[in-house]
């Protein structure tokens, strides 16, 4: 039996993950794995890896026993340990490296008794002019209603309420305004079934109130200090680092959300006249704003220096195989939540800090160095000012005696 070279496919793997623009930490990572594992054939004399001898050495580490790298589990302590093993056993069977693809969430296939009901429901949506994000959030709701129905061997006509309480059951322990999502979806899927024949009881008045009012929740606020701290702690030599940080300060200095984030495209900026042009998922109105000096040149630095080969028009893509665009439901929270506790700062209970929390910022710090309304409502793409009031949760008097250009909004550029 040809003797295997472990050493030589380890270093070929490292090579080709950073090639591919692995993070530096996950590739301190995956070193870390390798080491321990070529100790332990060394301590064992195993000179012959195969599937059997890898998955002894998982065993020992972890006290899980699997039958194959092929079963399923989520406990990141095993995933440490069988990731690179399963890199290294199909580079010995192959003799090329062949990198760990990202899943991808198997397409909806509606069961027959429903076929007709959900087609015609996802028809409706898109002929009442809905947002392509509400219609996947409408739809995508609406598909785990019909799975759950579906495995009850319940059909359409003999949905009840019971069986959707049932449902709702299911979602026991999750935010209010995450339940009243599925809420509004139902809602609007049984009036259609109902308007159209399909059942015969108008089920969405029986629904559960659940009552959300904008008014009850103050947007968390980012102090300047946090923000500068945020963005320090991001590591701008990392291909992902680079994308993370263009990301993060077109959120902070410009408040665009992050589902315009997601869909921006190369051609979107306008190098020559240094302007963005955007058209907004959530109004669908068009709108141009300055493409900052801190922007441009992180977004140069990410297209020449991070951005991975791919088709994808999008100009910020996933970082791990395939290289495409950013689903619509990627809200890019885990990436901020880890910068958040690299960069050591504590936020506050009972306040959410996500993505969307750095656009309320911008528009406090505008009112702090009194811009007026409306350009804060431009800046923001709301479409109506009562919008911005709302939003901002202040006085609007107040906000028409200010006056000042978006860029100030940050005096010293440098300091971010």
């Amino acid at each position: 039996m040809e003797r295997q070279d472990i050493h030589g496919a380890v270093s070929v793997i490292m090579g080709s993950l950073s090639k591919q623009g692995t993070s530096a930490s996950s590739l301190k990572t995956y070193e870390t794995s390798f080491n321990s594992f070529m100790c332990y054939l060394a301590e064992n004399k195993i000179a012959q890896v195969d599937e059997k001898v890898c998955l002894e050495y998982v065993f020992l580490k972890t006290g899980r026993r699997f039958e194959s790298f092929g079963c399923v589990t989520t406990d990141t302590r095993v995933d440490y340990r069988m990731r690179p093993l399963l890199l290294l056993i199909r580079y010995l069977e192959e003799g090329q490296f062949r990198p760990g693809v990202r899943s991808i969430k198997p397409k909806f296939v509606c069961p027959s008794s429903y076929k007709a009901a959900y087609e015609a429901f996802c028809e409706e949506l898109v002929y009442h002019g809905y947002s392509q994000a509400t219609i996947d959030s409408s739809t995508q709701k609406v598909q785990r209603l019909i799975n759950y129905l579906s495995e009850l061997d319940v059909s359409v006509p003999d949905i009840t309420i019971v069986h959707v309480e049932g449902f709702l059951k299911t979602l026991e322990g999750n935010a209010v305004k995450y339940v009243a999502l599925f809420l509004y979806a139902f809602k609007k899927f049984f009036t259609f079934l109902f308007e159209r024949g399909f059942i015969d009881r108008y089920l969405a008045p029986l629904l559960p109130k659940v009552r959300t009012p904008r008014q009850t929740s103050i947007p968390y606020v980012w102090s300047k200090e946090d923000l500068q701290k945020l963005l320090e702690a991001i590591d701008r030599a990392d291909p992902k680092g680079k994308r993370d940080y263009a990301i993060l300060l077109l959120a902070i200095r410009l408040g665009l959300r992050i589902g315009d984030i997601r869909s921006l495209k190369q051609s979107s900026i306008d190098w020559a006249h240094e302007t963005i042009c955007i058209r907004m998922a959530k109004t669908g109105q068009y709108i141009e704003l300055p493409l900052l000096k801190d922007i441009g040149w992180a977004i140069i630095d990410y297209l020449k220096n991070g951005r991975p080969q791919t088709t994808s028009e999008c100009l910020f893509v996933r970082h791990k195989a395939p290289f495409n665009a950013f689903g619509r439901c990627c809200t890019f929270y885990k990436e901020l939540y880890r910068y958040t506790l690299k960069a050591g700062l504590t936020m506050p209970n009972g306040q959410r800090h996500g993505m969307h929390s750095l656009r309320s910022t911008l528009a406090v710090n505008m009112l702090e160095v009194k811009s007026p309304l409306p350009i804060i409502s431009e800046t923001l793409g709301h479409q109506s000012i009562n919008t911005t009031g709302i939003y901002l949760k202040v006085d609007i008097e107040g906000l028409r005696k200010c006056a000042i250009d978006p860029e100030e909004v940050f005096c010293d550029e440098d300091s971010l």
